[in-house]
């Protein structure tokens, strides 16, 4: 190489050839140009696994089919202690009475409902809530069967006869016994005369709704010598019938059978009532 074109290659800007190249390239045409991938259609959603629709059947309720029926029966369930003004711990396995009065109003209102089944098994709860429940199945215009399964203690006996008609189960039983407070009491006179005036409330609903008298309830209530901790009577079955408490001893199909039998009679003094 002479000196002239070594100059000449050191004074030559960087990348000039790869440059050139590139300018003297003819740019590539449309039809050339690459398009992007398109994405690959998404993957049509098919029929749910029917395995695992019973797994989660089986993990959310028990129970392998969930029977979907339309019927005219409205059922509400008592279960547990009674909720009040006062909320009860996490553990406590409770019904609230803000909840069952909503429902209560919604199936007096719904046409498609012609009776309405309550199912008890309570040990019982706030005295108040209890009543306001009670008063309200006592005052809907609809057919309304109780049965008690397992228990209807304490505040669940005015629940348990505020129906049209009552069963008990063989085996259920139901305390009787006097208001009982808990917390802080003023032990003046008040407090007792508060609590005698209360306890006049239950026992007049309960004779009201049923067939026992007043003085035998109230016989019951303070009898000593049956309970352990408590005065009071623990009624089973066919003795709350025989002393005029519930009406009949029955499970479920009895209970269903009465009430069926109740809404085709009131259905009767409807077209009656409209000829």
């Amino acid at each position: 190489m002479s000196k002239q074109q070594f100059t000449d290659y050191l004074n030559r800007p960087p990348f000039a050839s790869a440059m050139t190249k590139m300018q003297s390239s003819p740019p590539p045409s449309p039809a050339e140009e690459q398009e992007p991938n398109p994405a690959p259609p998404a993957e049509a959603p098919g029929p749910e696994d029917p395995k695992k629709k019973l797994l989660d059947s089986i993990t959310q309720l028990g129970q392998t089919n969930v029977p979907q029926l339309e019927s005219n029966i409205y059922c509400m369930s008592i279960i547990g202690q009674v909720e009040g003004h006062i909320q009860l711990p996490p553990q406590n396995k409770t019904t609230k009475y803000e909840h069952l009065i909503p429902q209560l109003v919604a199936a007096e209102q719904n046409n498609k409902i012609e009776g309405v089944l309550v199912i008890l098994n309570t040990v019982g709860g706030d005295v108040e809530a209890g009543l306001a429940i009670a008063e309200m199945v006592s005052s809907l215009s609809k057919p309304v069967v109780t049965l008690v399964l397992g228990g209807g203690h304490s505040i669940g006996v005015p629940i348990a006869v505020a129906g049209t008609y009552s069963f008990i189960a063989e085996t259920a039983t139901m305390t009787i016994h006097p208001i009982r407070l808990t917390g802080l009491v003023i032990s003046v006179p008040q407090t007792f005369e508060y609590l005698d005036k209360m306890q006049d409330r239950v026992v007049s609903f309960i004779a009201r709704h049923s067939k026992i008298s007043e003085q035998q309830f109230r016989e019951l209530m303070t009898r000593t010598g049956e309970l352990t901790r408590d005065i009071g009577t623990n009624v089973i079955g066919a003795d709350a019938v025989k002393y005029g408490l519930i009406d009949e001893v029955g499970g479920l199909g009895s209970a269903l059978k009465k009430l069926n039998e109740l809404m085709e009679n009131a259905r009767k003094g409807k077209d009656e009532v409209l000829q």
